[in-house]
């Protein structure tokens, strides 16, 4: 009898031992797409304030259909949910943002493509962490 016991709580160790490794893992791949989640909806935003800059007349401070001049205000360059850099053209403009989060070693990363009439988001990746 005490061996059967030692057994079953081997075993019931083992288990719990497994359960705990799965929602780890589980709680890393959600954190990580939460983290990409937020840096795609800090891109979108920098890419409206971008598409407003593009639009607003020269006069009142825009660039006249025109993204040359715009850059990324100072308060969203870092935020809670990484660090963003931009790519400037007349006509079109690249933002890329780093997430916070790592995944196996590499950082979160997500660029967008932003048009005067049209916001695209790249694949997302996972870049290597320097």
């Amino acid at each position: 009898m005490g061996q059967q016991q030692l057994l079953l709580i081997v075993l019931g160790v083992i288990i719990v031992g497994i359960a705990v490794v799965v929602g780890i893992n589980v709680f890393t791949a959600s954190s990580a797409q939460a983290n990409r989640d937020a840096v795609t909806a800090d891109l979108t935003n920098l890419a409206s304030l971008a598409q407003t800059y593009y639009r607003k007349p020269t006069a009142l401070g825009g660039g006249g259909n025109s993204f040359t001049g715009w850059t990324i205000p100072t308060s969203l360059a870092t935020t809670g949910n990484g660090t963003y850099a931009l790519t400037a053209g007349d006509q079109s403009i690249t933002i890329t943002g780093t997430g916070t989060e790592t995944i196996d070693d590499a950082v979160i990363s997500v660029a967008m493509d932003v048009t005067p009439n049209s916001i695209q988001v790249q694949a997302a990746a996972a870049a290597a962490n320097p």
